[in-house]
């Protein structure tokens, strides 16, 4: 099996707050940095709200070993799923450490919260949270190699530099190797905070560098990488579940005789599921385990079952769609107040009204939720692509009666997350079939059907917009009505508010300087798992408020891009506490203000870099859209073209970036150019609908990710760097929100038609 997938040998042990001890790795003796153990209690880390380490620098949630041949170990705290992690996060630690790309060893971290702290990857929060204590974690262990090398030769530490995987002498031009010193380093103290030298960046050998070869890359386009649904044991068995097929049923009865009678089919488990709220408990439903997936699947099918489909058994799309028009052409809850809008209102020139719906969504993972368990001699390990292996751990230790220290969560590859991967339901499924297997293992599938119906669905939602101009054109009132079912009914029984944390995602923070605003929000209840997806609620606040701001620009007959600007206002610095705009950013709010200035530099420079106002063929039309969003700045055109039968085509996308310094520019620009393909898919054709309360796409021909053929043909990435003393922006998510209003955008451009309602779809052929 894979070394991805071994539990990391024990490279810790119980380490004191001043010390280095040895252990065994990569078969010599090892240098290894970590949290302090229970015994230093006192004096570790404080985590924030997401596990930050707060205060403590010489003790960093990312491990290191140096081993007696030199090899370094690195270990992965976080999970990989195509973002970069697993390179990104291990040579900012080589490259304070001064090591050798080449002898570097990566291992992934189980799921051990005490251990490493908060292990979830998500919220574009890993890089940015983690550079500076994994810097100083590599520099740390710099300065102890350098310290035990000038011991060795009875020479000032001041004369020692580490270079490339060697401690070199300067004066006399000698050399050790990182082993050769190993050893002794381990007994020397770990520098005191004020004591650690971290490089300059001239001397970065790998950050801001690009180019470094990626950890997984070999091993993932040979096929040799392990996912989850790699995983293999040679007596595992495989399980399947039918679930409720509406959110809050339960089930009535079932009959597994003729599932039992299907060559393979072993055994038929009921899943006592969580009702309303669910949270990240399993769905109802019953597991048919067998000696192959087909086994698995045939017997599911032969499963006679009765549901009581509960609550949500009337659910619609379309009623809903016009329930939550209604609620936003009514006054909600005030979240933000600025002046007097409706006094605006009546003294405006002209008033501009909108309304926007974006479609429940789904990450729809390449690969499906999927884990391996095995229950033996009380102890419980688990196999699978987490994002927050963590929280399975906790969770599935809960729903088993077991203590965490009987469950080992080990952290695959993912195949995507985009979020579903986040939530452990599927884990649990696992676990609890575990339980009947006697000690076998088994892998509980999703199918693709399983999980466009079982999802934990982005929302749906309505946005209502007004704006009063004056007789200059200029804005001059703001009212924002924000409708959609909230992430809180997941753990909370009927809340109908989204909560600070959705409307905080480009909602309350809208950055206009418009003299009277005002934002709302009105009630409307949950009737499917709502969870949250790449850039959670900013899509649908992102998508109508950039879609309204062209929308004005045109009724002012000004240039969009020019009407943004003003809009935005003067550079200035606003601050995050006043506008519901801190729970992302780490420990002091204060130190991410929402810079205007920046806002403005990426929509020029993403203008600029696009051609904005060059001439355009007839059915050809540029968009532009920007937005803050994980503390980065994003703006972005397209460029669509459109024939007169409504055949859309996308000759080039430009994206600006500013999520401050960069630490690794090909990752970054992977994810801008992935966050590109992913909004112009949601645009174009991602939409899950219901009917009595049933999801009623089954598979990629009802539930379309973006086709090759409707990519773009260009994108162009524009990087604006930054200051690394400064706080770091996120990159997985912040691409995303600007696309799906700068395509819209261009298509007003090219075709005179607005597009308000997402999926486009046919909209273009009416």
């Amino acid at each position: 099996m894979s070394a991805l997938l071994q539990t990391p040998e024990p490279l810790i042990g119980s380490l004191g707050r001043r010390h280095f001890i040895g252990g065994a790795a990569g078969g010599g003796f090892a240098l290894a940095l970590g949290w302090p153990d229970s015994a230093d209690a006192a004096e570790a880390p404080k985590y924030g709200a997401y596990g930050m380490p707060n205060g403590v620098v010489e003790n960093p949630l990312v491990f290191v070993a140096i081993a007696d041949d030199g090899t370094v170990t690195i270990t992965c705290h976080r999970a990989e799923m195509g973002q970069g992690v697993r390179t990104g996060v291990p040579m900012i630690v080589a490259d304070e450490l001064e090591a050798d790309w080449a002898r570097v060893r990566v291992v992934q971290a189980p799921g051990d919260e005490p251990r490493y702290g908060n292990q979830d990857t998500d919220g574009s929060r890993t890089t940015r949270h983690f550079f500076m204590p994994m810097r100083r974690c590599g520099a740390a262990a710099r300065q102890m190699l350098e310290s035990a090398a000038a011991a060795h030769w009875g020479v000032p530490v001041a004369e020692v530099v580490a270079r490339k995987h060697q401690l070199l002498h300067k004066p006399s031009g000698r050399s050790l190797g990182f082993g050769e010193v190993a050893r002794a380093a381990a007994a020397l103290p770990v520098p005191a905070s004020a004591d650690i030298r971290l490089k300059t960046p001239a001397e970065f050998r790998y950050i801001g560098k690009g180019k470094l070869p990626i950890v997984d890359g070999f091993d993932i386009t040979t096929g040799r990488a392990v996912f989850g649904m790699d995983v293999v044991f040679p007596d595992l068995l495989f399980a399947v579940v039918a679930r409720s097929p509406v959110y809050g049923g339960t089930l009535k009865r079932h009959d597994a005789r003729a599932a039992l009678k299907v060559p393979g089919v072993v055994k038929v488990v009921e899943i006592k599921g969580s009702g309303i709220p669910s949270a990240f408990e399993p769905l109802p439903g019953v597991a048919v385990v067998a000696t192959t997936t087909w086994a698995a699947m045939k017997g599911r099918e032969a499963l006679v079952l009765e549901w009581d489909d509960g609550p949500n058994a009337g659910y619609s799309s379309d009623t809903y769609r016009a329930t939550m028009s209604e609620a936003a052409a009514k006054p909600g809850k005030l979240i933000r107040k600025t002046g007097d809008v409706e006094a605006a209102f009546q003294a405006a020139a002209k008033v501009v009204k909108a309304e926007y719906y974006m479609p429940h969504l789904t990450q729809a993972p390449m690969e499906p939720p999927v884990a391996t368990a095995r229950l033996k001699d009380g102890q419980l390990e688990l196999w699978g692509p987490f994002q927050s292996p963590q929280a399975v751990r906790g969770g599935v230790a809960k729903r088993l009666g077991l203590g965490a220290d009987k469950v080992t969560v080990n952290v695959t590859l993912l195949g995507g997350g985009f979020g579903r991967k986040s939530k452990g339901d599927f884990a649990s499924e696992a676990a609890l079939v575990a339980q009947q297997t006697e000690g076998r293992p088994v892998k509980l599938v999703w199918t693709r059907d399983d999980d466009l119906h079982h999802s934990y669905y982005h929302t749906v939602s309505v946005e209502h917009l007004e704006a009063g101009l004056d007789a200059k054109g200029k804005p001059t009132a703001w009212l924002h009505r924000s409708v959609g079912p909230t992430l809180m009914a997941l753990f909370m029984p009927d809340p109908k508010l989204e909560s600070p944390i959705e409307l905080g995602m480009g909602l309350t923070n809208v950055p206009f300087a418009v003299p009277n605003l005002r934002i709302e929000n009105p009630e409307a209840a949950a009737h499917v798992r709502v969870g949250w997806y790449r850039a959670v609620s900013n899509l649908p606040h992102a998508f109508a408020i950039q879609s309204f701001v062209a929308e004005l620009a045109h009724a002012a007959g000004r240039d969009p891009k020019d009407f943004l600007l003003e809009l935005l206002g003067p550079p200035r610095q606003m601050d995050p506490r006043d506008l519901n705009d801190s729970w992302n950013h780490g420990e002091d709010p204060t130190a991410y203000p929402i810079d205007i200035a920046r806002l403005r530099r990426v929509t020029t420079t993403v203008a600029k870099k696009a051609g904005w106002g060059r001439a355009l063929a007839k059915g050809r039309g540029l968009g532009i859209a920007a937005h803050y969003s994980f503390t980065t700045y994003v703006a972005a055109v397209v460029e669509v073209a459109v024939n007169a039968q409504g055949d859309l085509t996308i000759p080039r996308v430009d994206i600006a970036i500013d999520c401050g310094a960069i630490v690794n520019p090909e990752r970054l620009r992977s994810q801008m150019e992935g966050a590109c393909m992913m909004g112009i898919g949601n645009a174009l054709g991602s939409e899950v609908t219901f009917s009595k309360g049933r999801a009623q796409q089954h598979n990629f021909d009802g539930y379309e990710v973006l086709r090759m053929s409707a990519a773009p043909k260009r994108i162009e990435v524009h990087m604006l760097g930054g200051d690394y003393s400064a706080p770091l922006g996120g990159a997985g998510e912040p691409g995303v929100p600007p696309i799906a209003p700068a395509l819209c955008n261009a298509i007003f451009a090219a075709t005179g038609k607005r597009i308000r309602n997402l999926p486009i779809k046919g909209q273009l052929r009416a």
